[in-house]
């Protein structure tokens, strides 16, 4: 599974400025999961994360390289729960690294999205999470009590590790916490459409897209993301023994 190793390479890079706060996993330090969403009212929450007006981005990236994803980790970039005083830019990237999947491609695609699926099963206690795919954000709302209790990103990022590797695919997960301004949260909201296209066209060849270049709707991804042509035509040469126009 390397369609994604591009935008982890960018995301990497783009991350390269700030020294970040690391954290190993250990299930140990996850945060009280309360098994449901919570409501956190507007007059007890402390802050919101990526409100509306602030920076914004939500993604998940995958890849069977041990050379860009091979721990358990947390990474924070920026000021931890405890320390941040209002509203601010927020971004959660999560690196996942699964394994060599040999099934059909239909159910390759099937088991990344049940491993994404995975983020909205986690419900820390009072940290209520509105995802909006739409618009490739996240945002957070934290309560005040959950701060006088010691909330931390590490403890968030172990519980999203911890639903992550419930599933026997993920060998590692990296997630990555970004609250510092200084970043470029709209280049983070590029790559997590580009890595929603990667896996909308996906979900496309496996239904059937043409495999004639010229007609072809997706032709702008297939050729910007190495290895979806030759995936796409791969596909295609298993319902068809004609060749392909490119």
């Amino acid at each position: 599974m390397e369609l994604y190793n591009s935008l982890i390479q960018d995301t990497k890079t783009l991350l390269e400025k700030g020294a970040p706060k690391v954290w190993d996993y250990a299930e140990r330090d996850c945060w009280n999961d309360i098994g449901s969403s919570e409501l956190v009212l507007q007059k007890d929450a402390a802050y919101e994360l990526g409100a509306a007006g602030k920076g914004s981005a939500n993604y998940v990236l995958f890849s069977s390289s041990a050379e860009l994803v091979n721990r358990d980790q947390v990474l924070l970039y920026g000021a931890d729960l405890k320390d941040i005083k209002g509203d601010c830019d927020f971004a959660r990237i999560v690196l996942l690294r699964v394994g060599v999947l040999d099934d059909d491609d239909d159910q390759v695609y099937r088991i990344l999205k049940d491993i994404e699926f995975a983020k909205y099963h986690v419900y820390p206690e009072g940290y209520m999470v509105r995802m909006s795919p739409e618009s490739y954000r996240e945002q957070v709302r934290v309560s005040k009590k959950a701060i006088k209790k010691g909330i931390s990103f590490k403890s968030i990022g172990a519980s999203y590790i911890k639903a992550y590797k419930k599933d026997p695919n993920v060998l590692n997960a990296t997630v990555i916490f970004v609250t510092a301004s200084s970043f470029d949260f709209a280049a983070m909201k590029d790559y997590a459409k580009k890595a929603n296209d990667i896996t909308g066209t996906l979900a496309h060849i496996l239904e059937g897209l043409p495999t004639d270049c010229s007609v072809c709707s997706l032709k702008g991804i297939c050729d910007e993301v190495e290895g979806m042509k030759e995936l796409h035509f791969g596909v295609g040469d298993k319902g068809t023994d004609k060749g392909h126009k490119h």
